[in-house]
């Protein structure tokens, strides 16, 4: 895999709206600024917006492939060290089209943001480039009060220094209070934490490694049968880590949707699965139930590792994940490690 160079005080990156607009309206750009303000004074990091990221949800929604343009466009400037999405949404895979990977390829950076940014990760996978699921500009940059210093110390080991980030601890604490976005009186006030129960070890035993892929699982599903879902050979010895969004799908969604990856022998060809705290905590244990119905009551995996309640994706605070290295899970200890560093070694 091609490997970005690390970030450093006063490089430039730039915001990027690729599926949902609502960074331009205007009830929300003072949140927007918000977290730009946290990369130039906690990152200490320069900002430029993309030409069309501040254009509004129905502007965005319907340019596709001024989107794309956007994207391609911060992959060729030099002066550009890192890309920042704004926020999710439902629809970037209809940037697929207007995508040159050989754009992507020949100009590695940074690329981060999660949940539909699933399909951007998936499409630096497809151009052969490391890529960290994680923060977006909205959501944990823009975090009430201040952001949280879990999800800053994992920022920084995964985007400013070349060394393997090693053990990902699972957070202390997590939180799903909601204070509306709209209201900057808002900014100010710290979310309400609530303890955290840790990761939970679902089956497996010994030490299992692999290279890391996934994302948000409902987003997976808009790929299947596009050019950038992985044959079976691909999905040999990975990690496959995995969440569920603000949608909050139910079990039996769920349910359908791990069926097709034991089905496709995804199941039997990957050497771990992560999942991620369901949001809000929603069917925490049914979820559970199902990750073991399908995986080992159905398709007899039993000693396949799954690695529960871990704290990324639709998680306040999250960790960052770097798609394309390599990673470790100790089914004894219970412990999670990213062992192989996610950015070019100067």
């Amino acid at each position: 895999m091609i490997k970005a160079k690390q970030l450093h005080s006063g490089d430039l990156i730039t915001t990027v709206s690729l599926s949902s607009g609502m960074a331009g309206e205007p009830e929300f750009l003072p949140r927007y600024d918000y977290g730009v303000s946290r990369v130039k004074t906690v990152l200490e990091l320069q900002v430029t917006a993309s030409p069309h990221s501040l254009k509004g949800s129905a502007f965005v929604y319907t340019h596709p492939e001024l989107r794309a343009l956007d994207l391609m466009d911060a992959f060729r400037d030099p002066t550009i060290k890192g890309i920042f999405s704004n926020i999710g949404g439902d629809e970037a895979i209809r940037l697929l089209p207007y995508i040159d990977f050989e754009v992507i390829r020949n100009n590695p950076k940074i690329v981060i943001g999660y949940s539909d940014t699933s399909v951007i990760h998936w499409m630096c996978y497809k151009a052969g480039l490391v890529s960290f699921y994680g923060p977006s500009i909205l959501c944990e940059f823009a975090e009430n009060g201040a952001m949280h210093g879990y999800t800053l110390k994992y920022l920084k080991k995964a985007l400013f220094e070349h060394a393997p980030m090693g053990l990902v601890e699972p957070c202390t604490e997590w939180t799903n209070e909601y204070l509306e976005w709209s209201n900057p009186e808002n900014f100010t006030i710290q979310r309400k934490m609530k303890p955290n129960s840790g990761y939970e070890v679902l089956q497996g035993v010994g030490v299992h490694s692999g290279v890391l892929l996934g994302g948000c699982i409902e987003v997976l599903e808009f790929m299947k049968e596009t050019i950038l879902w992985p044959d079976l050979e691909e999905w040999k010895g990975k990690l496959l880590f995995l969440e569920t969004s603000e949608d909050k799908p139910t079990p039996t969604q769920v349910l359908y949707m791990l069926r097709n990856y034991g089905a496709s022998g995804i199941l039997g060809a990957i050497n771990g699965i992560l999942v991620a705290k369901p949001q809000d905590e929603v069917y925490y244990e049914e979820y559970k139930e199902v990750l073991l119905r399908v995986v080992r009551d159905e398709f007899g995996f039993d000693e396949l590792p799954i690695f529960y309640n871990m704290s990324f994706g639709h998680n306040a605070p999250m960790c960052i994940l770097p798609l394309g290295v390599r990673a470790e899970i100790d089914c004894d200890s219970g412990t999670f490690s990213i062992t192989e560093s996610a950015l070019e070694v100067e």
